[in-house]
């Protein structure tokens, strides 16, 4: 058997290179994994216990795998071992348990558990389009788990003590010896008993059964900013789950949405509208009341206004989160032509055109119809 070929390195390669090569093979063939092959994994695994050792190393490159006792001839060095008994789920943690403890020192790991912060409640807040400029307070609804009001959380039944847990003795962890390739190995995982706590309670409490929260319904009052942004996202630290083991509660993420106006459109803190003015407001000139979200303001349309020219209204747009600067509302302007005229119209528009000295056949239907 060439070992590097079995690899899949150069004859060059370093340490790292034939380390990192093994642990992709292994992973791929364990015979655990459902899709593995167990003939492959003694072959990568015999060849990594040749090719990761230095002194077999020179050996093997002198001589071959004929060149020695320790490693000749398919794996006679590891004396029948049954690789199925390499066991991919340490602890929980799949190949990378597997390879923490085959290369990172060996021994044990510290998986106590302990408090553990509750889970974190992502909501989506509906809001209207002026409830986003001005702000407002909203009180939401949140299904959640909360701790035990009756054991405050510790899942013991009132008047009962937590008791050290008989599977781990307290420390939170199960330990067992793993026979590998490599020898002995000691592997922890965090214990079923207890969930790493160490203790259970003498009693588990009659309201919870022992889980130390309970589901509930609660009402959250949220404050919403002035000038809030759609999809912005608000957090509201310690109002999400109960953590487990005493641990602090999670946070509740709000993600606004806000509706849309049929009157406005925002951009950025700049406010948007569309104002229809007449013919003769555009050739004068005149002073309009215009809309805005703070309310009418005085609205001068210049003389010779063309359709489409737009006029700004600097501060009357959405304010800026946490501050008192506010964006500008931009009004667009349509020149609206009108589609019927009078009798006596006509008679003005005609002397318009003749003061004008235009060449225009004025028409029975449309404009002049």
């Amino acid at each position: 058997m060439d070992y590097y070929k079995t690899l899949g390195v150069d004859k060059g390669a370093s340490e790292s290179e034939i380390k990192k090569a093994y642990r992709k093979l292994a992973q791929q063939y364990h015979p655990d994994t459902g899709k593995g092959n167990e003939a492959k994994f003694k072959e990568v695994t015999e060849a990594y216990e040749v090719l990761g050792d230095k002194q077999k190393r020179a050996q093997y490159d002198q001589f071959g795998s004929a060149g020695g006792p320790n490693f000749g001839g398919g794996g006679a060095g590891f004396g029948g071992f049954d690789f199925r008994n390499v066991n991919v789920n340490f602890g929980g943690g799949g190949f990378g348990d597997i390879f923490d403890t085959f290369f990172g020192g060996g021994g044990a790991r510290n998986k106590k558990k302990g408090p553990q912060k509750g889970s974190d409640i992502e909501m989506v807040l509906q809001i209207t389009f002026e409830e986003a400029i001005f702000g407002v307070t909203k009180e939401v609804e949140v299904s959640a788990y909360h701790a035990c009001e009756r054991c405050k959380g510790n899942g013991a039944e009132p008047g009962t003590e937590l008791k050290t847990c008989d599977t781990c003795s307290g420390t939170g962890q199960q330990v067992r010896m793993q026979r590998t390739p490599f020898g002995q190995i000691q592997t922890a995982s965090v214990c079923q008993t207890c969930e790493g706590a160490g203790k259970i309670p003498e009693k588990k409490c009659n309201e919870c059964q022992g889980a130390g929260r309970e589901l509930r319904n609660s009402r959250i009052k949220a404050r919403i900013p002035a000038g809030i942004h759609d999809q912005a996202v608000i957090r509201l630290s310690g109002k999400g789950e109960a953590g487990l083991h005493g641990g602090p509660q999670g946070d509740l993420f709000l993600h606004v949405s806000v509706s849309p106006s049929k009157t406005f459109e925002r951009i950025k803190n700049d406010i948007y509208s569309t104002e229809h003015i007449h013919l003769l407001q555009a050739v004068m000139g005149d002073e309009i009341k215009l809309k805005t979200v703070h309310g009418e303001v005085d609205l001068i349309i210049p003389a010779g206004t063309q359709t489409g020219n737009t006029l700004k209204v600097k501060g009357y747009g959405a304010p800026k989160v946490g501050s008192d600067l506010k964006g500008d509302h931009i009004v667009k302007l349509i020149v609206d032509i009108p589609k019927k005229l009078s009798k006596k119209e006509k008679e003005h528009y005609n002397e318009l055109i003749q003061l004008a000295k235009l060449d225009i056949k004025p028409q029975n239907k449309g404009f002049f119809g």
